[in-house]
Formats: C-alpha cells, structure tokens, sequence
C-alpha cells in the first residue's frame, strides 16, 4: 500500500501494480486508484478490471525528473561533468524531447552550468557530424 499525492491509499500488492510501478517512477508520474482518475490520466486495466490509473507529470517536470535521474546516473551534478560527458547528455536529452519543452534549454544548459549558447553549439555539433 502507498499513497498518492492527496494522502489516498493506493493498492499496489496486484503483480500488474508491481510490474508498471518502475516505470511509473521512472517518468515521475504519480499512481492513483482508478476511482480518482481525472480525464487526462491514463487508467490502466488488467483483465478487464481497472486497477490503477497514472498521472503523468507536466513536461517541465519531467525535464527537471530526467536531469535528476541523470545526475543519479553520473553520481554527481552535470555541472561537475567534462566536456564530451556534458555533450552526451545534451544528446540523450535531445533524443528524450527535452529541448522541445518552455526553456528547456535554458533549464538544461543551468544545470550543465554552461551558457545557451554552449548547449546550442553542443546541439549543432550533433547535427554537422
């Protein structure tokens, strides 16, 4: 049993629970019991019986959720990264979307520790080789 934001229990001892939970996490989304879930969640069924329903984060949030799996990753900030270390990141984040999220390259390049211009150069790099 865990709880969701707003403090409500949510069944997760159903081997369907257990097996999306990992993902879930992953995304940053958030699990709900299905009688809770509002039109823009997505309820998931096992069966033919909702069992679960997922909240999926706002993409800013899931930006600042992937920067910090990321810093998990590497064991320590982006910004204490090398060069090319930083550039790989700014390719992994390009292929997850990041850059088409409100400032996202701003949000990305702060926690780099490096100017937009950098990540835009680290960005063209990519695209010229």
């Amino acid at each position: 049993m865990t709880e969701s934001a707003d403090n409500v229990p949510v069944t997760v001892d159903h081997p369907f629970v257990s097996a999306v939970k990992p993902l879930v996490d992953a995304m940053g989304a958030e699990l709900l019991g299905p009688e809770q879930a509002q039109p823009d969640d997505v309820v998931l069924a096992w069966e033919g019986q909702d069992v679960i329903a997922v909240r999926l984060p706002q993409l800013s949030d899931s930006l600042d959720h992937i920067l910090a799996a990321m810093e998990r990753r590497h064991g320590m900030p982006l910004a204490d990264l090398d060069r090319k270390a930083k550039q790989g990141v700014v390719r992994t984040l390009e292929a997850r979307g990041a850059f088409s999220v409100r400032h996202g390259v701003e949000t990305v390049a702060g926690a780099l520790g490096v100017s937009r211009f950098t990540v835009y150069n680290y960005l063209n790099r990519e695209k010229d080789g």
